[in-house]
């Protein structure tokens, strides 16, 4: 069975995440990257593709004339897919491309800037038959999806209250970077800064464990950092459907702190509490028992999370691992269409278009409280 062929729109050099896709995808030996459109300038560009080995004619300027290229081929020479690790203000029209000529599309967060946008694309993506799927890296984690699975067989019984923190001190001062650049100006970020950024993941994190829905919600946005045009601080209150509470903080101005995500979700018979910065454990502590310490790849996890898992149980896995995991879902879903077969569920778990629409009606939902309750459609 020969590797999926990728492209990539977007990270070339000095680009963070481009190289952390290209690692993901490479780790279960499923695709080959083999064209691109890697930065924004055609001279960049080129000498990105150049840097990792592209060849000349699969080397582009832009995401236009890469597009044009893949057409101009004979379809089996075409990309199975096109990776978007562009800034924000990108992602909807190199998406609708792509989708529109027939191409599987995997895509960094947040969606794109509007509701109305997400609702262009999930209908493309629906017309099309295409696979979509968005980087909500975090939901590849082995713990958190033994979190699901515990939420699903009510081991804590049914929620009462969610508490999803998302701490980051990387931009509590003015700093001079491309990644900082970007994520701090409207026009390419969007609406948001600190929520679009990371609040997306938080919001996303408690929906895959939980599964509840945000009925409505009320929030605090900040910006402590003089000059800055976007949030960069949120605290926000949580109303689900069916009576459960949440908070939700993410921040990126917490000086000292690095990538600390941490969510705990309390039920009536029970709670369970899950930190990123030490991914590998899950604590269980039930009401009426002692608490419990859960390890990733434990011969007694769900089949969820052992199959999200790749070494034996004391060999740690981490932040790579869990990327890799939903581009390894999103290579069995488009294996199982071009081969015309059903896909399995367990081996396509993967965050799909229609969780990254809902993450950018929560951007607009907070963004639109202004202090107090939003509903949610």
């Amino acid at each position: 069975m020969r590797r999926l062929r990728v492209a990539m729109v977007g990270g070339g050099r000095d680009a963070f995440i481009g190289a952390v896709h290209r690692h993901a995808m490479a780790l279960d030996d499923q695709w080959d990257f083999v064209a691109g459109a890697l930065s924004s300038t055609p001279e960049r560009s080129r000498a990105s593709g150049r840097d990792l080995g592209l060849a000349d004619d699969r080397n582009h300027g832009s995401w236009q004339e890469l597009l044009a290229d893949e057409l101009r081929r004979p379809p089996e020479e075409r990309v199975d897919a096109v990776s978007i690790v562009t800034p924000n203000h990108l992602h909807f029209p190199v998406a609708m491309a792509f989708v529109q000529a027939g191409f599987h599309v995997v895509c960094d967060k947040p969606l794109v800037h509007t509701s109305e946008q997400a609702r262009q694309l999930v209908q493309a993506v629906q017309q099309a038959g295409t696979v979509f799927g968005v980087t909500y890296n975090y939901s590849g984690y082995p713990m958190v999806r033994e979190a699901r699975e515990l939420v699903r067989r009510g081991a804590i019984g049914s929620i009462r209250k969610v508490v999803m923190e998302y701490h980051q001190g990387w931009l509590s001062r003015q700093v001079q970077s491309k990644q900082a650049d970007w994520r701090t100006d409207p026009a390419r970020s969007g609406a948001a800064g600190a929520v679009g950024d990371i609040g997306t993941h938080a919001e996303h994190l408690i929906a895959t464990v939980t599964g509840l829905q945000i009925e409505s919600l009320c929030a605090d946005l900040s910006t402590f950092v003089p000059g800055r045009q976007l949030d960069d601080d949120a605290s926000i209150l949580l109303r689900f459907k069916g009576g459960a509470k949440g908070v939700l903080l993410c921040s990126q101005i917490e000086a000292g702190c690095e990538n600390d995500i941490r969510l705990r979700v309390f039920g009536s018979e029970g709670y369970l509490d899950w930190r990123q910065e030490e991914p590998n454990l899950l604590i269980h502590a039930p009401a009426d028992g002692p608490k419990r310490v859960l390890t990733r790849n434990a011969p007694w996890l769900s089949e969820a999370a052992k199959a999200a898992c790749r070494l034996p149980a004391g060999h740690p896995e981490a932040f790579i691992e869990a990327f890799a995991n939903v581009y390894r879902g999103l290579a069995a879903d488009i294996r199982a269409r071009q081969g015309g077969a059903t896909a399995d569920p367990l081996l396509t778990d993967y965050p799909r278009v229609e969780e990254g629409a809902r993450g950018v009606g929560f951007v607009e939902a907070v963004v639109g409280s202004g202090g107090g309750w939003h509903g949610l459609a």
